[in-house]
C-alpha cells in the first residue's frame, strides 16, 4: 500500500484527503489550523500534525501532496524532496519558473515522481475531446475557446487570476493542440481585488492554429466552458457537467458518457506512477512550461505587447 501525506487541507486539500482515503493511501496531513487537525484527524482515523518536518521525521511515507497556497509550493517541496518523497503539487507548481526548474532538476537527480496538479487533463469530456482531434472526426482542430468565470474566491490571496485559474486553461490548450504557443498577448484588469482578478488572453501555435482565454472573478456565476472550432464542425464542451455537444455541418449529436470526478482519476494516477516508479500524465516539466508561460502573460498585459516564447 501506498502511504501518502497531505500538506493543507482547507479549500482544495480536504478532496485530496477524502480520495486518498477511499485509496485506503491517506497515511496522515499537516495543516496550521488546529481545529481543522481535530477534525479531519477525527473523520478519517490518521493524525494530523502542525508542523510538517515532525511529520516526516515520524511518519514513513511514499509520497507527499502539497496543496497549500501556491507562495508556500517551492519550500515545502524542496523540504520533502530533502527527504525523498514523491510528490503531487496542486497547480501552479510555483509562482516562478526558476523555483520551478530548480524542483524539477531535483527530483529527476533523485529519480522521484514529481507531479503537478493540472486536473482538466483528467477531466472525462477533455479525454473524448482530445480523442475526437486525433482521430481527426471533425478535420483539422483550429481554435480554442475557452471561458472561467466566477465570483471571487475569498481563500486566494497570494496570487491573481492567472496563476490560480488562467492556468488551467494553458495546460488543456498545450495538450489538446499537442504543440507549445510561440506567442501569448493578454490584458489583465484589477477590478475587485489587489490582484488581476480578469484575464484575456491570446496564444498563438503552429500553423495558425489559436486559443482565446477568458478568465474573470466578477461575475456571479460559475462557468467551465470550451468552444473548440474544426474543419468540419465545432465542440462545446463544459467542464463541470462534462457534457460535450457536437455541432456537424448538417446535425447535432450529444453524447451521454458517465459522470466521472477528475481529482479520483489524477491520485490514481499519481498512486500509480508512485508503486511502479513510473511517469506521471502531468510531471514536473509540464508544470514547469504552464509556469513559463503564465509569467509571460503576466508580462504581456504590463508592457501592453506580444512575449515570444
Amino acid at each position: 500500500m501506498v502511504r501518502i501525506g497531505v500538506v493543507g487541507v482547507g479549500g482544495w486539500g480536504k478532496n485530496y484527503l477524502r480520495v486518498l482515503k477511499d485509496f485506503d493511501s491517506l497515511a496522515c496531513f499537516c495543516d496550521i489550523d488546529n481545529e481543522k487537525i481535530k477534525f479531519y484527524s477525527l473523520k478519517y482515523q490518521v493524525p494530523g500534525y502542525d508542523n510538517l518536518e515532525v511529520m516526516l521525521r515520524k511518519e514513513n511515507l511514499d509520497g507527499l501532496i502539497i496543496s497549500t497556497p501556491a507562495s508556500t509550493h517551492y519550500s515545502l517541496a524542496k523540504k520533502a524532496l530533502e527527504y525523498n518523497l514523491n510528490l503531487l503539487i496542486e497547480k501552479p507548481m510555483c509562482i516562478n519558473s526558476s523555483e520551478a526548474e530548480e524542483l524539477v532538476e531535483k527530483a529527476e537527480e533523485k529519480g522521484l515522481v514529481l507531479a503537478v496538479g493540472h486536473i482538466e487533463r483528467f477531466n472525462p469530456a477533455v479525454e473524448r475531446l482530445k480523442d475526437i482531434i486525433e482521430r481527426r472526426e471533425l478535420g483539422e482542430l483550429l481554435f480554442l475557446e475557452f471561458h472561467r468565470e466566477s465570483s471571487i474566491p475569498t481563500h486566494i490571496k497570494d496570487v491573481g487570476i492567472v496563476f490560480d485559474t488562467t492556468i488551467h486553461d494553458i495546460d488543456t490548450a498545450r495538450w489538446l493542440f499537442k504543440d507549445e504557443p510561440y506567442m501569448v498577448f493578454s490584458k489583465l484588469s484589477r477590478i475587485i481585488k489587489d490582484k488581476e482578478d480578469t484575464a484575456l488572453v491570446l496564444m498563438s501555435f503552429n500553423k495558425g492554429k489559436t486559443a482565446f482565454l477568458s478568465s474573470n472573478w466578477i461575475t456571479p456565476r460559475r462557468v467551465r466552458q470550451l468552444f473548440a472550432i474544426f474543419e468540419k464542425g465545432i465542440i462545446t464542451l463544459d467542464f463541470i457537467s462534462q457534457e460535450i455537444t457536437i455541432d456537424f455541418v448538417d446535425k447535432r449529436v450529444t453524447p451521454r458518457e458517465k459522470w466521472e470526478e477528475p481529482l479520483v482519476r489524477a491520485i490514481k494516477d499519481f498512486l500509480d506512477a508512485v508503486e511502479k516508479k513510473g511517469k506521471p500524465k502531468v510531471d514536473g516539466r509540464e508544470g514547469l512550461k504552464n509556469v513559463k508561460i503564465a509569467e509571460a502573460i503576466i508580462e504581456s498585459s504590463k508592457k501592453n505587447l506580444p512575449i515570444y516564447l
